[in-house]
């Protein structure tokens, strides 16, 4: 091989190696058909810790029992107050694998039996549903 041949090849090779480093660092997201249900709350203020933690707790046996739900987000990392007198305390969010699913949970024994524990401590909350 002559010279200007390998240069020409590592040329190739560098050229190739770097398109293949853009290829594999790009971010890669998806956007899936499932539901993805949020809620934020705010507690009332004479209800206790221990009443609070087994609402959020009564949420992971409630998941358990309704098909369809896939995930669950328990624990509030960043709720941003839209404003001073609108404040909530707490979020949690539930991920279903369909819109079916989503509509069953809502009519369900199981959640029935949720909202019984969780309405008592909840002074107020908002919820959304998103889907793609």
């Amino acid at each position: 091989m002559n010279r200007t041949f390998r240069r020409v090849l590592l040329g190739c090779a560098l050229l190739a190696v770097f398109a293949v480093g853009i290829v594999v660092g790009q971010n890669k997201f998806g956007q899936p058909k499932s539901v993805l249900h949020v809620v934020l709350v705010k507690w009332k203020a004479d209800s206790t810790p221990e009443a609070r933690q087994k609402a959020i707790d009564g949420i992971k046996d409630m998941a358990a029992s309704v098909p369809g739900i896939k995930n669950v987000w328990l624990k509030a990392t960043r709720i941003q107050a839209p404003s001073e007198t609108l404040k909530y305390d707490a979020a949690f969010g539930i991920e279903f694998e369909s819109a079916a699913a989503a509509e069953a949970y809502a009519k369900s024994p199981a959640h029935e039996k949720w909202y019984a524990i969780y309405t008592p401590v909840r002074e107020e909350s908002r919820s959304y549903q998103l889907t793609n």
